[in-house]
This record gives structure tokens, sequence and C-alpha cells, in this order.
């Protein structure tokens, strides 16, 4: 803006320059909005809209205040610029006087010299005029001067009182708007207002406690008036007198109310002056230099200044200089001068007495001088200086021009949300305030325009100074300040401390705003001074005195940090580049919390914590903690936790003298093991759901439940040494970047990584620690003090991880462990107690040396126990282990050699391991009998088998092999056709489970051997839950997950030669007792029994009755006459096998089903061909969708009506044969009649489809009637499937599917039927729109699908489907452009014969064993047309600019793309790799290479270049795959598996004569590559280590 030119400030929604008010008129003033836009009064008028404007540019609303626009702020600072524009333009006016002043004064004093020389008659009168003639010189001099001075005088006071009124009229706003500010705030603060009477609160809360009390009593009251046998269950004494307790209201302190909180709003009238001295302050600073006058001037040798004048008056007088600024001393004299500036006029305000250089009064006694000078941002004698970056920006008071302080809270503790900019170390680091992101943007958006000015350009008279403030890019478009550190001249070798512009080869600076020092080096080249000033411009710019006042606003943006306490890991070494790397990865360029700690010399002392990734944890990460738990650094002095970790609930203790069950889980000493009870199976489901949580967890969430900084006493997941996630706790911190924690369920401790631990969810502090902490109560250490090993030992021999007996014996606090006794399970006899039995090995020592070796437990204590955890067939006086599998029973010792399973005579309770579960209803046993016969087995198939070589056997489905797996050689049965991928699915007849293994791992397997120890079974009298036919997953996991590998007893129902056999079976608990599974999942809600006849009744089963199981059962119950007295009895028949005295069989009467007969509905009226509305009522599993019109949507109505009008009434249930069923009624889930269609009977269930909607359910017999509702009415639902588009896979996936129906379900769409069928029941052929937009393209968009190409070009897709409601008669001939062909697929070549080798040539490689080749014979010259496919792309490049660009991009879609050689190919569409720009993705298809172009580049391809076939084919090379361990560092990036250097060397084994030979064609064209001498190319790969044979 030119200063002369008032009228080129303008506003810059109207363009019209901004005015003064002169005389009665308003003027155009500037007025500032909210969001902090400027435009004129004028604009500001016509947008107003019911007192509010909303500004045209960011769109923020700004409240009108009451006067209306002319209430807004004025903009200030531009009315100034505007009036001293004015000012200066009139005072270059009033200098401008005419020439011949002086001639004038010449003349009068030539008169004067005339007369004086007629008066005086001397020798001497030439010497007199001579003298006089210079008096009057000197004389029209100093008038000409004084003249000057008084005029220059008179400006200079109106200018500079001008220019301080504004100012002044700024700090007061800023001041009042600082006010406003306090005022909100503290009004905002008094919603906490509540939390100051306290003591009402208290009373507030014994009303409320005492009004819950009395509403419980009165509810037990009524409840026990209704029942009076429930008067025994509380104490009725308590609850009459809770009931008849008076209320007293001087018990509670009623006067609480009527006290005030005891804050006050004050204004301290005495604390005025001080807080307005922060803000306001009077200073003299050293003086700015104004234009001078026109006319002036100040180099004249004739003429002196007025401050020539000066020194010559005064020659002690320095004057401030321009150039330097002043030294620290000066500078604090100089503020010795400041007032303070009163907003009364009773304060009185100090004058200043600096002395005038040009008259002897002072200034004070001036009137026209100020005496009043407010305070800026940056003051003069420091403009020069480098700004604060240190603490001093962390502190409010020093930012509270830019209102971030909290007035309310004060608390230099408080944190704030913080991003680091750049980081020198640990110690020295520099962040910027989140909450000041949009300050930054207007900061950067300043700097930027203050650079587009040509003023801010660097001239050959410029200077660049150490200290000085200039304007640096960053990068494109993004300029920031700086501050010179050093400057570097030409020529000069050390640094200078300023330097000329076209001089400056080499400058380093500082960035304000970021905390970063760099060097820019200035290359210039040797010429003219432009030539020399370009480089400086191109990434300096100056700042000028105007530039410097607007910046001068914005305090630097970086604050200069340093982590608290934190000291180097080694402070001899300094901090070392991990400790660096560490801290800029934890903190990287997020967010982070700071919180202010203190204050050294320039640095804030601050901790960053960084807010965790679950929300559930309250703990956030301390990164001083963090960087000295990876130990690379040290605290100087310790530090404490601001939060508490969340803890797990403490465990729940045994009542004292009860006897429960438990296993020992770990024994460090007699006086300092852990149990854990056992009482349901609610922790073994939470272990399973626990492995679920953690080992199924995405990558991309992995990082979110890290724990980088563990914390002493912090909740946990960790991993034990079996690879399994258990709950701890962290105790400790052992160094190594290790963690010691304890598993709180189990009690052990363990030193791991911290990679192995994991946040905790939620969810898994809903159980309490399992692990009991617990000593044995009766015993002492031998010599009083410590237990020896041997006692250790014995003792966990005796307990560990074995069901025991746990009484305790008192009460402790929860830091000390439990005194228990501890019995030991036992089936011949009572218990022992495992104190006695140390006690009497000599190994401890009762408490009080009270020692009995034939010591027995009392007789309250003697008690029958349940078996132990896998009970075995015992034999007389000897008990089977469960692990013991060294004995073995006798007749498994007389065991002949037989390769079939021959199932034994005794059909019920036989022991059994189940080895592989598919569901209930498929699972496989082995039975331990013949554990011995499995062994020899093996030894057998390893004896004949694995010194075999490997055959070329074609392995068909159903084939008995050898198969090599984990190491041990089993026998196998091949499951389906091995094809060309020479991977076999397996099924291990002796185990049943099914495995995927190479060909070369497969053996033929003699016919001797042949068969299988493994019996298929499935559970009986279930079925799955739910009416469906297949078990959920749910029921599958579970009991795959408790069953598999667990020894179980079996009773085989039915003895039959299929498979799978049905089975009764029974495993045990971790109580010992017998659970029969099929009850359990029933329980459950996993399963549903068997429907028995209703007048069927079961006979009783002797052999069941007498089974091995259920004769321990009875044995148990015989033993209740025992005279203990308390006694531990088996379970009861609820869970264990069922064996009732059963009743004698009643006669059967068999109902005889009504054999019924019902046709299908009518099928639908079919729409015409071309476009309708219908709605969707139901997408199937395959992708048929199913939909109503809108004439069958109001048939829909009247159908309901009168089905409801003629079905009152239920008919009457009878058993059916649904086998000549189709049409029927059903009873849906709200209870009201549909029409349906059967589909299949499952049991108890009935599968239906609704023929008016499509649904399918699975619905229970009794809602389903075989009758006909409405017959004459037609189906009212259309099936339909989607035109010329093929699913991924040729079927539609389940996220196809689940798309499908968000999109159509219950919507109305456009639908084009483009077929009809023949069949009037059959699927339309249809197009469905959704807002215009083709469902085809959405489909193929999100890769479901992909466009049927062989779909004629009369056929093809449309973009847009036409109105349906409004037929318009416009003619858009002209209009639209012309079409693209949809043009068919690329054509392949013809391959030799499988096995038949032929010349080819590598054309591209992917990887080592992935590329691209082409045949050599007979493909080379291929014409179509009399020409080659190369002389008709050389053609089409010719006039390659007639040909349009591509204006539709289906993937897979041909056309021409250009080559890095300017010409244009064929090639495919693959995808879009951006949008903005837009690029995409093509491959040309006759050289196999990728490439992304715009779209600018991407040509139609002509149809006649479809006929030529593919000049490259993309084949697998079989024979060989990537390393299983890559030792190379470089990779390919997109096929991490090869290493840069095998795909090196693949392309050096690639040159020269190679022939191929095709191995097989599906499910990818895979061959082997040989070289000229016959070997297979890949054979150095393998021999280099660079691939593995495959």
């Amino acid at each position: 803006m030119e200063r002369d030119n008032s009228s080129a400030v303008v506003c810059k929604l109207c363009g019209d320059a901004f005015t003064l008010p002169e005389g009665d008129g308003d003027g155009n003033l500037p007025r500032v909005l909210l969001c902090g836009h400027i435009y004129c009064t004028s604009c500001l008028v016509s947008i107003q809209c019911d007192s509010v404007v909303i500004c045209p540019e960011c769109e923020v609303e700004s409240t009108i205040p009451e006067d209306g626009v002319y209430g807004l702020q004025a903009e200030s600072r531009i009315i100034g610029l505007i009036y001293t524009a004015k000012m200066n333009k009139m005072k270059s006016l009033r200098w401008d006087r005419p020439k011949d002043h002086r001639r004038i004064k010449l003349e009068t004093s030539t008169d004067m010299n005339a007369n004086t020389e007629d008066m005086e008659q001397s020798a001497d009168i030439d010497k007199i005029e001579k003298t006089l003639a210079q008096a009057a010189e000197n004389l029209a001099q100093l008038e000409y001067i004084h003249e000057t001075l008084t005029t220059g005088l008179a400006e200079q006071v109106k200018t500079e009182r001008a220019r301080l009124e504004r100012e002044i009229k700024q700090a007061v706003d800023k001041a009042l708007h600082a006010v406003r500010k306090w005022k909100d705030v503290q009004l905002n603060q008094l919603t906490k207002l509540e939390a100051q009477f306290s003591t009402s609160q208290e009373e507030v809360f014994c009303v409320q406690e005492r009004i819950k009390a009395l509403k419980i009593a009165m509810q037990m009251a009524r409840e026990v008036r209704r029942a009076p046998s429930l008067e025994q269950y509380c104490t009725l004494d308590k609850v009459v007198e809770t009931l008849q307790a008076p209320v007293d209201e001087k018990s509670f302190d009623s006067k609480c109310i009527t006290v005030g909180s005891g804050m006050s709003c004050v204004f301290r009238s005495e604390a005025l002056n001080q807080s307005l001295s922060l803000s306001l302050k009077m200073e003299v600073s050293n003086p700015k230099l104004l234009p001078p006058p026109k006319g002036h001037q100040p180099g004249n040798s004739t003429r002196k200044s007025p401050c020539q004048l000066a020194e010559g008056s005064n020659s002690t007088s320095t004057p401030p200089s321009r150039d330097k600024p002043p030294t620290p001393q000066k500078q604090h004299q100089e503020s010795h001068g400041t007032n303070i500036l009163s907003s009364q006029g009773s304060i009185p305000s100090p004058r200043l007495h600096r002395k005038s250089k040009f008259s002897g009064r002072s200034l004070a006694s001036d009137p026209g001088t100020p005496d009043v000078i407010i305070e800026e941002l940056f003051d003069e004698g420091q403009e020069h200086a480098l700004p604060p970056t240190g603490p001093e920006l962390g502190n409010d008071k020093w930012r509270v021009h830019r209102r971030r302080r909290n007035q309310f809270v004060s608390k230099t503790n408080v944190a704030r949300w913080v991003v680091v900019t750049h980081i020198v170390n640990p110690s020295h680091f520099y962040v910027r305030y989140v909450a000041e992101k949009r300050e930054n943007e207007t900061l950067s958006k300043k700097i930027n325009h203050i650079c587009c000015r040509d003023s801010c350009r660097f001239t050959s008279s410029d200077t660049v100074e150490t200290g000085s403030m200039i304007l640096v890019k960053w990068k494109e478009g993004l300029w920031c300040r700086a501050n010179v550190v050093e400057v570097l001249q030409n020529g000069c070798v050390e640094a200078v401390k300023a330097c000329p512009v076209d001089q400056l080869t080499s400058i380093c600076v500082f960035f304000l705003d970021y905390g970063l020092t760099k060097s820019i080096t200035i290359q210039s080249d040797e010429g003219t001074a432009e030539s020399s000033l370009k480089p400086v411009n191109t990434h300096l710019r100056k700042v000028g005195e105007a530039e410097n006042v607007e910046l001068g606003h914005f305090v630097p943006q970086a604050i200069r940090c340093s982590l608290k306490d934190l000291v180097p890991y080694d402070p001899t070494k300094g901090w070392s580049e991990e400790a660096q790397f560490e801290f800029h990865s934890v903190v990287d360029s997020a967010a982070v919390e700071m919180l202010p700690l203190g204050q050294d010399r320039d640095f804030l002392l601050v901790d960053l914590r960084k807010a965790p990734m679950d929300q559930s944890i309250d703990v956030p990460i301390s990164v001083r903690e963090y960087l000295v738990f990876i130990e690379v650094a040290r605290f100087y002095s310790p530090v404490t936790l601001g939060r508490r970790p969340l803890l797990y609930y403490p465990p729940v203790y045994p009542k004292i003298n009860t006897e429960l069950n438990a296993v020992v889980s770990h024994i460090n000493n007699p006086s300092d093991f852990y149990i854990q009870l056992v009482d349901n199976m609610e922790y073994m489901l939470f272990t399973a759901k626990l492995q679920d949580c953690y080992n199924t967890t995405p990558a991309a969430r992995t990082d979110d439940l890290n724990v980088y900084c563990p914390v002493i006493g912090q909740a946990c997941v960790a991993r034990f040494d079996d690879k399994l996630w258990y709950r701890a706790q962290v105790i400790g911190h052992p160094g190594g970047r290790k963690v010691e924690v304890q598993y709180v369920d189990f009690g052990n401790k363990n030193i791991l990584p911290v990679s192995d631990l994991r946040k905790i969810k939620d969810e898994f502090f809903a159980l309490p620690s399992m692990a009991i902490h617990c000593c044995l109560s009766e015993v002492i250490p031998l010599d009083g003090k410590t237990w020896t090993d041997a006692c250790t030992n014995r003792f966990i021999s005796l307990a560990h991880q074995k069901l025991v007996t746990i009484m305790a014996t008192g009460t402790i606090r929860k830091t000390d462990p439990l005194p228990v006794k501890l019995f030991e399970s036992s089936l011949n006899g009572p218990p022992a107690n495992i104190a006695e039995v140390l006690v009497e090995e000599e190994l401890a020592c009762f408490k009080g040396r009270l020692k009995s070796k034939n010591a027995t437990p009392p007789v309250d204590e003697s008690a029958l126990w349940d078996p132990p955890l896998e009970l075995g067939v015992a034999t007389k006086g000897a008990v089977d282990a469960p692990d013991q599998n060294i004995t073995r029973e006798p007749k498994e010792q007389l065991l002949d050699f037989q390769p079939l399973l021959n199932l034994p005579a005794q059909l019920k309770d036989l022991k059994v391991i189940v080895s592989h579960i598919n569901s209930p209803s498929s699972f496989y046993v082995q039975f331990t009998q013949f554990n011995s016969l499995h062994e020899r087995m093996c030894e057998e198939v390893k004896q004949a088998c694995a010194l075999m070589e490997p055959q070329d056997v074609v392995w068909k489905a159903g084939m008995y092999c050898a198969a090599h797996t984990n190491g041990v050689w089993e026998r196998g049965q091949i499951c389906s056709d091995v094809t060309s991928s020479n991977i076999a699915e397996v099924m291990r007849c002796d185990h049943g489970s099914k495995v995927k293994l190479h060909v070369s791992n497969l053996r033929p397997l003699p016919s001797s051997l042949k068969g299988s120890l493994a019996v298929e079974c499935a559970l009986c009298d279930i079925r799955p839950a739910g009416g469906q036919s297949t078990w959920t997953a749910t029921a599958c996991d579970l009991i795959s997950h408790f069953l598999t590998g667990a020894k179980a007893y079996i009773t085989i129902k039915e003895l039959t030669d299929e498979r799978p056999v049905p089975v009764t079976l029974f495993c045990c608990n971790n109580m010992g007792q017998f659970v029969n599974i099929a009850e359990f999942l029933a329980i459950e809600g996993l399963a549903l029994r068997e429907r028995k006849p209703r007048d069927a009744v079961p006979i009783p089963d002797k052999t069941e009755a007498e089974s091995p199981v259920n004769k321990k059962q009875t044995d148990g119950n015989k033993k209740q006459n025992h005279p203990a007295p308390n006694l531990i009895h088996f379970p009861p028949r609820s869970s264990v096998a069922p064996t009732p005295t059963r009743p004698t069989p009643a006669p059967r009467t068999i109902m005889s089903a009504e054999k019924v007969k019902t046709p299908l509905y009518h099928p639908p009226e079919l729409p015409v061909l071309g476009h309708i509305q219908m709605t969707v009522t139901a997408v199937r599993e395959d992708g048929l969708i199913y939909a109503r019109t809108q004439n069958a949507e109001c048939q829909l109505e009247y159908l309901r009506e009168n089905i409801k009008q003629s079905m009152r009434t239920l008919p009457i249930q009878k058993p059916y044969t649904w086998k000549s069923v189709l049409g029927c009624a059903i009873i849906g889930p709200d209870m009201l009649w549909h029409r349906g269609q059967l589909l299949e009977v499952l049991g108890g269930h009935i599968k239906v489809q609704y023929v008016d909607c499509g649904l399918v359910e699975n619905i229970p017999v009794v809602h389903v009637y075989p009758i006909l509702l409405c017959a004459d009415v037609p189906q009212l639902c259309v099936p339909c499937q989607l035109h010329a588009i093929n699913p991924v896979g040729g079927q539609w996936h389940q996220d196809a599917v689940t798309l499908l129906r968000e999109l159509l379900l219950n919507r109305s769409v456009d639908i084009e039927v483009m077929e009809l069928p023949t069949d009037p029941r059959g699927p339309l052929t249809v197009e469905v729109f959704l807002d215009g937009q083709s469902l085809n393209r959405i489909l193929c968009h999100h890769e479901h699908a992909s466009v049927d190409w062989t779909v004629s070009a009369q056929k093809e897709l449309s973009v847009t489907s036409p109105g349906v409601l409004d037929h318009w008669d416009i003619d858009t001939e002209g209009l639209r452009g012309p079409e693209e062909p949809i043009l068919g697929p690329f054509v392949f070549p013809s391959l030799p014969r499988t096995r038949e080798q032929f010349q080819v040539r590598v054309k591209h490689l992917l990887t080592p064993n992935e590329l691209f080749l082409w045949p050599l014979e007979g493909m080379t010259d291929l014409e179509v047309d009399g020409e080659t496919l190369d002389e008709a792309l050389n053609r089409i490049n010719a006039n390659i600019n007639s040909l349009p660009q591509l204006t539709s991009f289906p993937c897979g879609g041909p056309c021409l793309a250009e080559y890095s050689d300017g010409k244009y190919y064929r090639a495919k569409l693959i995808n879009f790799t951006s949008v903005e720009p837009v690029r995409i993705l093509v491959q040309h298809v006759d050289f196999g290479s990728d490439d992304s172009l715009p779209t600018s580049k991407i040509r139609q391809m002509p149809a006649e270049l479809m006929r030529f076939p593919l000049h490259v084919l993309r084949v697998k090379v079989a024979g060989f795959k990537a390393p299983s361990v890559n030792r190379e560092r470089d990779v390919l990036p997109y096929s991490p598996g090869w290493s840069v250097k095998a795909a090196m060397d693949m392309i050096d084994l690639l040159h020269g004569d190679i022939t191929a030979s095709v191995v097989a064609r599906e499910p990818e064209l895979t061959v082997l590559l040989h070289n000229k001498d016959g070997e297979l190319v890949h054979l150095p790969l393998v021999r280099r280590g660079l691939a593995e044979l495959e």
C-alpha cells in the first residue's frame, strides 16, 4: 500500500476504498468481524440479517450489537494508515513553497547594504560591504532553517499525537476484551460452585441414606406380612426399630443451607497500578526517524541538519545508533523512565524529566508533547535481539495478550497438549501448543502474504546482520520467520557480523516457530547485481519496520523444553543416538500431554505423557519413565507417579473350617504356596476367551495393546512359556528391558521381555484373582527359620498341580498368607494330612514341637474322597495314575498285530482318548487298550516306507498312503484328487484329523497295513439348537477346547457298520465328577435333547446298569452307611450317567401320520421389459434378489386383511407326512399368518420360504400347516438376478451378500428388466440402479464381481437410468457425445501340449518364480488382415491424436497407454492409484510391465487391435520357492519373501536361449524353464541359498 494514496486500501468484497468521516458524513470505515476478517461498513449493512452477519469468506456467524453494524469494532490499524497517508499528502503540499523565496531575501539584504554604504564614509567600505553581504546570507539561511523547523515541529507533533491516540485506543480495546474474557471464564466456573457447600452435601447424603433404609425396611415388612415364613430370613426387631424411629428435625443441620460459600468478587483499586504496569507502560525508547520534509537536504555541506546543530551545541551527548542495538546497560537505564497509565484521572501520572536538545524547557512542560508511550511487544532497542524461546513462552503471564491464560485456575503444573516440533536430545527439544493451531495458521498466512510484497525483496543496498529477523522459505508455498545466527561472506573464512546481500554465500538461521536451526547455501552467479540477488530472494525475504510491527503481535511458537531430572544413561558419553531415536519414536508427530514441572535458565522443565491407546487404561505413558525403562536415560532424582494403576479384585477367600476342593498351582515352600479353588467351569471359559482375544488380535490393533513403559503394580496380560496369555501384575524391573511379573491366577513369578506384555481390557477385570496365597497352618521348619530343599521338594511331589482338599483355619490380613490344612486325595481309606506326612518323614515339626507320628485326623474330618482328575480302570490294591503309561493292562500285552480296529465285545464304559473333534456329531476317539498296537503300527509304517524313494504316483481320493507328519510316519488316506499344486489333503487314519502335505511326503502304503485305529463317533440323544441342521461354531469350539486329547469313557449305543457310531461320552471335570457331555451341551443351551415318542417308554439296559462307572456310583451310595458323620458323596444323577430303575414298559400305541398334498402358489405376475420401480424384500445367500412391484405392494395389504379375516382360530395340529407338501401356511415370528413354500424337513423344524417376500427361515413344525391361504392370489415377490456380471470365484461371497442387503433391503429402487425367464417361476434378468448409479458398478468397485464382457454391445451396461415417473419430449440430438464401444477380452495364444518344450523369451520379471514370457515358435510374425501387430501399432501411433481419450474406466478394460518412449501400446486398466491428481494403474499386456499414468495418456483402443493375440503370458516357474530363512537385507517390497539379489541373479540366468515346458494349466499356467544345456535355470539360485526346492 502506498502511503500517499489513501484510496489504495479497499474492501476485498466490494472493491470500494475505505474512507474517513468528514463533516456530517459517516464515511465507509473498515470493521472487524468475530472471525477476524475485515469488510467495509456498506458491505456489512447489505449482508446483515436478523442481527447476524455471516462472513462471506469463512461463513462464521457474528452477532451484531444493539446499535447495529456501526457498533462493530473499527480496524484502527487501517484507519491509522489512511489518516497517515492523508496527512503526508497535506504536508508535502505545505512544504512546496515558491522557488524565489531566497531571491527576495537576498534583494532585501542588498538594499540594506546600499543604505549602510551611504551613511558611513570610511576607508574600509569595501570590507564592510563584504561582511554585510555574508551576514545577510547567514541571516537568510537562519530564517529558512527557522521556518523549516517550525513547520516540521508542528507536523511532528500532529503526526505523533495521531499515532499515540490510535495505539492508546488499540491497547484499551485489548484490555476491555481481556476483561470480558475474564468475566466469561469466571461465570463458567460458577457451575462448580456446588463443591463449595460440603456441609450441605453431607446433610443431603445423610437424609438420602435414611430414606433408603426406611424404604428397604418398609419393603421387608410388606413381604413378611404377605408371607410370614420369611421372618426367619430377616431380623424383624431391627426392621420394626427402623420403621418406628422418629424423625427429629434437630438432628439435621438445616442452618447449613443459609451459609454462603465465602467467595466474593471485589475490585482491588490499590492493585490496579501494578496490574496495568504489566501490560501498559510509558517508556522512553530510541526515537524513530520520521520522513524529512520536502526540500530538506541533510547532506548539503553548506547547511547543517538539526542533528548536526545539536552535536555542535552538546558534544558530549551521543545519539543512539540506528544500525546497532543498544547495550543491555543502556536498555536498563532507559527502562527506568517507564510510568503507569491510569484509567482514572485521580491517579497521578509522573512526567518525564528528559531535557530537550533544542530548547531550555522540558518535554513535560510542552503541552503538545505526549506524556504516555504504550509499550510494543518488542522494544525498539531489542528489535535485533533473539526473541525468547525458553520457559517464559510457557508462562501464561507472558502470553496474556494471546488470551491463553486460565483466569480461574493459575497453577504451574497444569497439563497441556503439545506437539514436539524439533528434537536435539531429551534435554533440549521444542514444542508447540495444540490449542494454538488456528493462530499458527493465521501467522503462516500473514507471513506468506508479506513475502508476496515487492518491498520485502532484498536489494543490493541491503545488508544481513547477525541477530536480525528475516523470512526463510521452508518449502514451496510456505515461508517462516527466523533469526540470523551466522553469516558467511564471500572471500571470508570466518563468520562476519554483517554482510551485504550481494556478497552472501551462506547463512545459518533459527526458525522461531519450530526451534530448528538450518544452514542455507546461496549459490549466486557472478555477473550483474540482479543475478546475484535472485538466489537470495529465492530463499530469503527481509523484514521491514512495518512488517516487524505486524509480526510482533505473534510470539515465537516454539518453546524450548527439557525433560526434568533426566540425564544420559552414561553421563561421560552424553546422549546417544539410540536415546534420540527412542524419544522421537515414542513422541512421533502426535499430540502429547505436557506437564510443566519447573524452570531452569532458558529451559522449561516438563514431562511428556503419551495418552494410552486403550481408553480403559487410566495410566498414561510417561516419556521420562519410558526412556529410563529402556535404559537410555537415568533419573537425577526420584519421580513419583501421579496416578495409581488399576488393580485386580482380591481373591475370594474360603470360609473358616469349610472343606473345599482346590488345586495347588504354585509352591515356593510349605509356608508360601498358592491354590486355586475348584468350583465351576467359569474360569475355563474365561481363559478360553482370553486366548481368543489376544491370539486373534489384528496386526493393525497390536500396537494399541503394546505396553511401552510398565509401572510397578500395573495389571497386564503376559505370555508364559507355553505361548499362552495369562493375567499378570508387574512387580519389578530387573533391567535389560525386562520386567518381572506375577501371574495372579497361579501365583508363580517370571521375568520376561516387555514385548511379551499386553494391556488388559476391562472385561478381564471381571473375575477376581484366582490364586490364593496360603501356608500350612500346623507346621514350621525344623530349625524354626528356613525350609530345607528336601522338605520343599517333598511338598511339591505331594501337592503340586494335584487335586487336594483344603480347610482354612483362621482369618488374616489380605497381605499375609492364609493358614490352611491340606489333605491329599486317596481312593483307599481316609485322606492324608500333608502336614502330618512331612512331620512323619522328619522334614518338619508341629508348632510347639508337638510330634505325633501316628496322628490321625479328628473324627469330624474323616470323609470319602472323590476320584482323581483322570479316573482309570484300577485293579485291586492299585491305582492307575492319570499320566502313567509304563504299566499296561494284561490284555494290552497279549494283543496280536491287527491293522484294522476290532471293537471289543463289551460296549459299555470303554476308556478312550479323544483325538480329534469336528463337531458333536463327528469326532474321533482312540481306545487306550490299543495304545501298544498304535505304537507298533507307527514302527511298521516307518520300516516299510521311510526308506522308499519318492515315486511319481497319481494320488486319487480314497487311496491309502504313508504320510510323514511332524517327523513321524503315519497311515493316511487321500481326501481329494491331487492337482498340479502337488498339495494333498490327507486324513490321518489313526487320529481322524486332516493335514495338507506335499506329495514328496507321501509314500504308497502296503496293503497289509491298510486300516484305521480311530473310530468316528457322534453324540446321541441331542441335536443342534436354534433349529439349524448344522452345529454352531460355539458348540464345536467349546467341546474341541475341553475334550481334544482328554481321556474319557464312551458307551456305544448301537454297533453298526455305518459311521459315525452313536455313543454316550463321559468326562471328568475339575472336581473329579463324571459329566455327560451331551447333557452338558444341552444345559449350556448349545444343543437340544431329541424328543421321545409320546407313548414310548425306554427299556432298562442291564449292561448299562452294571457298567463300571455306574457301579462306582452305586458303591459310593452304599458307603453312606459309614459311621463317619460328615460324608462327601459322589455327584448326583444330574451330573453322572443316568441309571434309574425304570418301570415296565406299557403297551405302545403309534399314531399314524396323515398324508397331505398341497400344490405351489401361483407364479408371480412378471413385469414387462423396461424400467420399473420395485421394492427389494430379501436377498438370498446365492445373490438372488426378491422384489415386489408397486402393484404387488397394494395387493399385499389386501391379502393380509383377507388372511386375518379367514384365519381366526388355529387349525388342529396333527402328524403329517411332509413329503408331498409344497405350499403351506406359516405363523411367523410376528405371530401373524404368512403364505409359504416348504423347502426341507429338518427334524423338529421345517425350512420354508415366505412366497410374498422371499425370506427363508427354519420354523418349528408346530408353526407350519399344510394348507393354502388365498390360493387364487399369485406369489407377490419376483426373483431377480443381475445382468452381465460375474461374482468373484463363480459364487457370491458372504461380504458381497452383506453389501447387497445393506444397499437394497426395504428400499424402492429403479430396475430395468433386461430379459424374461422361460419358466414363470424363474428369475428375471435385471439391471438395478441406486440413485442413477448402477449396482453392477458398485459391486465391481468393491471387487465383489466383474463385468461379463461376453455380453454384446447391444446389451451394454447403462450408466444412468432414465426417468420413470416423468417423460419429457426433449430433443437430445447432438448433445450426447459418442459412446465408447465395449470391447471383448484379449485373445490368448495357443500353447504347445503339456511336457513339450518350446523356445521362449522372457519379457518381464515380477519375482524369480513369477514372470512374463512369449513363445517364439509360430507367434513371432502373426498377421491379421495382412499386417502384424507392430505394423498396426505404428500406423495408429502416426495418427494417435485422432483417437479419443478414455472416459470410462472399467477394471480390466482394454485401452492404449503411452510408454516412456512416447508411443502407445496395448494395455488394460487395473485400478486408480490416486484421485488428486487422477492417475490410473495400467498393465501393458504385450510386455507385462505396469505403469501409473494420467488420463491424458490413455486412449480408446480400436477394435481391430483386439484380434491380435497377446504377446506375453504370465506364468509361474515350478520347482523352487522363496527360502524359508532369508539372510539378505534388501528384499522386494511387493514380495518380501524374495531378496533383490535373487531377482537380479534370476535376470542374469534368463539371458540366452531359454526353453519352457508346460507343467500345468490350472489353477494357473505353470512351466519349467531350461537353459541351453538342458538344465533347470533355477538350480544356481538354490545352490547359492537364494531359493529352496519346492
